[in-house]
């Protein structure tokens, strides 16, 4: 169960041009919670995890991480970044450095590790990743499960407090999703504070605590996994459910 609030989010407001993609959204995250978010493509979820992350500035309203206000002049954004995990859809690696030196440079270039201390985490979260063996390979030579699990060894080696998943399966081939689903379900189990925006509808009715369910930009239900899935109570997230195959994916099933 979550315990005390580690992000508070309040009547967040996001505007393109004159575009509004996120408006009056508010929730809070527990320590230990996992918050799935879904919804119909454009609803912006995606949006809504990187302004949690201060990838995206925000137009209005306020985001706090524990008694820190993102956008306060006195909030240093590189620290902050350093304590929430982004795992992107498309992976985000640098193509031109090793495994090993794309989960090393954060350690290296932003908490200033020195590069022994840093090696031996990098090897420590590649092999909770599995990919123990990768260490000298370059992007371009794994799979896309594998690169998203490097991605995720990239994040982990932050030690973050909070891990955000933007669509991390979006871009794999179904063969691949599950690896990704396992190691996922694993940070779940070893009790990670996670934002889980996603597709993988069973996954996310079987690991979360808590389910926004997202249209046009707003918060249309939010709920424990429970209700949102199996008793919703808004006519438009029943209707976005019953249009979910609820047959479970292999790659789902064998995540467990």
């Amino acid at each position: 169960m979550p315990n005390l609030p580690l992000m508070r989010v309040e009547r967040l407001c996001k505007r393109y041009g004159d575009k509004t993609v996120l408006h009056d959204v508010s929730f809070t995250l527990g320590q230990g919670e996992v918050k799935g978010v879904i919804g119909p493509s454009g609803a912006g979820k995606s949006t809504l995890a990187r302004c949690l992350n201060g990838l995206e500035a925000i137009d209005g309203g306020e985001i706090w991480l524990d008694d820190i206000r993102f956008g306060d002049r006195h909030t240093k954004l590189d620290a902050l970044r350093a304590r929430i995990g982004f795992v992107f859809q498309d992976f985000n690696l640098f193509t031109h450095l090793t495994v090993a030196r794309n989960v090393t440079i954060g350690l290296t270039k932003v908490k200033k590790m020195a590069r022994a201390e840093a090696e031996a985490i990098v090897r420590r979260e590649l092999a909770r990743v599995g990919l123990e063996d990768k260490l000298d390979a370059y992007p371009a030579e794994l799979s896309g499960g594998q690169q998203q699990r490097a991605s995720i060894a990239r994040a982990l080696a932050m030690e973050p407090e909070l891990m955000i998943f933007d669509e991390p399966t979006s871009a794999l081939d179904p063969e691949s999703v599950g690896g990704v689903l396992r190691v996922m379900r694993e940070l779940v189990r070893e009790g990670m504070t996670m934002v889980v925006v996603s597709h993988e509808m069973a996954f996310i009715e079987a690991v979360a605590d808590d389910v926004l369910f997202m249209v046009d930009g707003g918060i249309h239900e939010e709920g424990p996994a429970e209700q949102i899935f199996q008793h919703p109570q808004g006519e438009r997230t029943r209707e976005f459910i019953q249009g979910l195959s609820h047959a479970e994916p292999d790659n789902v099933r064998d995540a467990r």
